[in-house]
C-alpha cells in the first residue's frame, strides 16, 4: 500500500489557484507598469518615476489620507476587539446554547447597506435628529451633533463597529466555547477572582484568534472604499477614496498616481495578512 495519496491536495486546487494567481498577477502587472507611466490607452510608453514623486512628496495629500485611514482602521479595530472580548466572556458564561442571533443577523447585511443606515439614522437631516426636534431635546434638525460626514471620520467608525463587533465576538466565542472549563474553575478554586481568571486564563486562550481576527478586520478596513465615500468628507479622504480620484480625473496621466496609492494599500494589507497567518500558524504549532 502506498503511504501518501497518489493526488496531492495543490493538485486538486491547481485549477482554482491558476486563474487566481494569473488575474492577480495580470491586476499587479497592470498597476506596475501605469504607476512607472507605461498607459497604452493615451500612447504613452516611457517609464517614470514621477508619479511615486509626487505622491509621497511630503505637501501631498497622500500623508494626510494615509494617517486619516490608519485613524480610522486602528480606532475602529481596536474599539471592536475590546468590546468583542467583553461581549465573548459575558456570552460564554451563559447556557452554551445562549441565542447570538443578533450576531448573525447583523453579518447578514453588507457593509454598504449598514452605512446607508447609518446615514439616515445618525445625520443631522436623519431619523435621530428629527425625533429629537420633535420632542424639544435640539430646537432644529440642524442642531443633531456631527456624527457622519464629519472631518474625524465618526461616521465611518460607528459603522465599522456594528458590522466588525460581532464578527469578532464570535470568533472569540467559538474559541472559548471549545476550550475546556477546567481551567477556569482550577483559578477559582486556587481563590482567583472574576478579573483574574479573564486576565490570566481566559485572554491567554483567546489572544491568538482575537489578534488574527483583529489584523484581518484592520486590513479590511484600511482598504474598504464604500464606507469612508459614503460617510467620509471631502478633506481628509480615505486611500481609497483618494485612489479612486485620480482614476476618475479626465486626465488619465493621473492614473500613475493613483496606481501608486493603490500599490501601496496592497503592500500594506499584504503584510497585515502575512502577519495573521504566521499567527494562526503559530496558534496551530501550539495546539499540537
Amino acid at each position: 500500500m502506498r503511504d501518501k495519496p497518489i493526488f496531492s491536495p495543490w493538485l486538486s486546487l491547481a485549477p482554482a489557484l491558476t486563474i487566481v494567481i494569473l488575474l492577480l498577477g495580470a491586476s499587479l502587472l497592470y498597476a506596475i507598469a501605469e504607476s512607472v507611466g507605461y498607459i497604452s490607452a493615451i500612447g504613452q510608453h516611457e517609464i517614470s518615476l514621477s508619479a511615486y514623486r509626487e505622491t509621497l512628496n511630503l505637501n501631498s495629500e497622500f500623508w494626510t489620507s494615509l494617517i486619516f485611514s490608519l485613524w480610522i482602521s486602528v480606532a475602529s479595530t481596536i474599539i471592536s476587539a475590546a468590546v468583542a472580548l467583553t461581549l465573548a466572556v459575558w456570552l460564554s458564561e451563559r447556557s452554551r446554547n445562549s441565542d447570538t442571533f443578533a450576531l448573525n443577523w447583523n453579518l447578514a447585511f453588507p457593509h454598504l447597506v449598514w452605512s446607508v443606515a447609518i446615514l439616515l439614522f445618525l445625520s443631522q437631516s436623519g431619523l435621530l435628529a428629527r425625533w429629537a426636534a420633535t420632542l424639544g431635546i435640539i430646537q432644529m434638525p440642524a442642531d443633531f451633533p456631527v456624527l457622519v460626514r464629519d472631518r474625524f471620520g465618526i461616521g465611518i467608525i460607528l459603522s465599522y463597529l456594528g458590522k466588525e463587533i460581532p464578527f469578532l465576538t464570535i470568533t472569540i466565542l467559538s474559541v472559548l466555547r471549545s476550550q475546556s472549563i477546567g481551567f477556569d474553575v482550577v483559578a477559582e478554586n486556587l481563590g482567583a477572582n472574576r478579573w483574574q481568571r479573564v486576565r490570566y486564563v481566559t485572554i491567554p486562550q483567546v489572544l491568538p484568534a482575537l489578534l488574527a481576527g483583529s489584523l484581518i478586520v484592520f486590513g479590511f478596513i484600511f482598504s474598504s472604499y464604500e464606507v469612508p465615500a459614503l460617510l467620509g468628507v471631502g478633506y481628509p479622504r480615505a486611500l481609497p477614496v483618494l485612489a479612486l480620484r485620480f482614476f476618475l480625473d479626465p486626465d488619465l496621466r493621473a492614473r500613475s498616481e493613483g496606481m501608486v496609492i493603490s500599490l501601496i494599500i496592497t503592500l500594506i494589507v499584504t503584510v497585515v495578512a502575512v502577519i495573521s497567518l504566521k499567527i494562526g500558524e503559530r496558534k496551530e504549532k501550539d495546539e499540537g
